[in-house]
Order: C-alpha cells, then structure tokens, then sequence
C-alpha cells in the first residue's frame, strides 16, 4: 500500500461515523420554508403579490410537514420528538448547564420548537387567507391576529436559531451542516 493510500485510511479511521437523519424531504422543506417565510415578510405589503405567491407556498409546505410527520421516514415523524413539557424543561436547564444529552433527532427542545413553529405558521397563514376573503377583508382583528403571529413566529426563529447555535457548540456538531446534508455524527 502506498503512503498516501496508507494516509487517506488512517485519515477514514479517524473520521467518526455519521448516520442519515434529515431525508431530502425534509431538508428541501425546511430550506424552503426558511426561504418562503423571509420572502414573504419582506415583502409584505409593498409587493402584494409576491407575498401572496410566499405565503401560499408557506401553505403547501406546513401542509406537506404535517402529513410527512405522521407517514414521513423515523426522524421526520412528530412521534421521534414530541416529549413530554418535564422532558423539554428537563433539558432546556440541562443545555443552560452545557450537560444536555445529545440526540440523533430533534432533542425536546427541537421537537417543541418544530411544533411551535408549525402552530404558528398555520396561524400566520390561517389569518393571511382570511384576509384575501369578501368576508374578513379588511377587519381589523384578522390583521392584527396575523401580523402578532408573524412577530411571534419571529421570535421563535430566533430562539430557533440560538438554539442551533448552543447545541452545535455544546455537541462540537455542526447542526446547519446536517440540515444541509443529512447526515449527523452517529455515536
């Protein structure tokens, strides 16, 4: 075997191994659903039509999730990670004491938060299209409702996205990478 054969073995040995967790089905809605939501909050009412077209695509993608979390493939289904709230608490206080166990899935936080975030965005867009109806155009409540879900959905993006942060340095694991691939560390 040649040196740099004998490298490049030595180098696989030492690479830990990774396990599928995020299917393509997965990866390709939460990557366009992060893309969708922007869109359509900077749009809002300057370019009606674009986000009219965004938070129609938002409807379609929270639909397809939650079809894909009852029938998707292990780590997509809701049942993989909806915890009980002790478990959450639990493990929230664990991850402000960098102890918290690491998951291969959504740990309990994760799993609340996808479940926050889809309650949230089914609200934004419940509202969104009560407010293109004869019925609800222009009432007042409706438009206050949708823009308090938006704001609320804002601030669950970015506790989403601390949270990414916290387990990526606490787990030495580069969380948005797996979201972009697939793939986590194994063990």
């Amino acid at each position: 075997m040649s040196v740099q054969a004998a490298d490049h073995v030595a180098a696989d040995a030492l690479r830990p191994a990774t396990a599928p967790v995020w299917d393509p089905l997965v990866r390709i809605f939460h990557w366009s659903l992060a893309i969708a939501f922007t869109v359509a909050w900077l749009s809002g009412e300057e370019l009606r039509r674009v986000h009219l077209i965004a938070g129609y695509a938002i409807v379609g993608l929270v639909a397809f999730r939650l079809v894909w979390g009852v029938i998707g493939t292990t780590h997509a289904r809701f049942s993989d990670f909806i915890y009980r709230p002790s478990t959450v608490v639990g493990y929230l206080i664990d991850a402000v004491r960098m102890r918290a166990k690491r998951y291969v899935g959504h740990n309990p936080a994760g799993g609340a938060m996808v479940i926050a975030l889809l309650a949230m965005l089914s609200a934004t867009c419940a509202t969104g299209v009560m407010m293109t109806t004869d019925a609800f155009w222009g009432v007042e409540w409706v438009e206050a409702a949708h823009e308090i879900a938006v704001n609320v959905t804002l601030v669950l993006i970015g506790l989403h996205l601390a949270g990414v942060a916290a387990a990526s340095v606490e787990h030495r694991e580069n969380l948005v990478r797996a979201m972009f691939i697939g793939r986590k560390r194994a063990e």
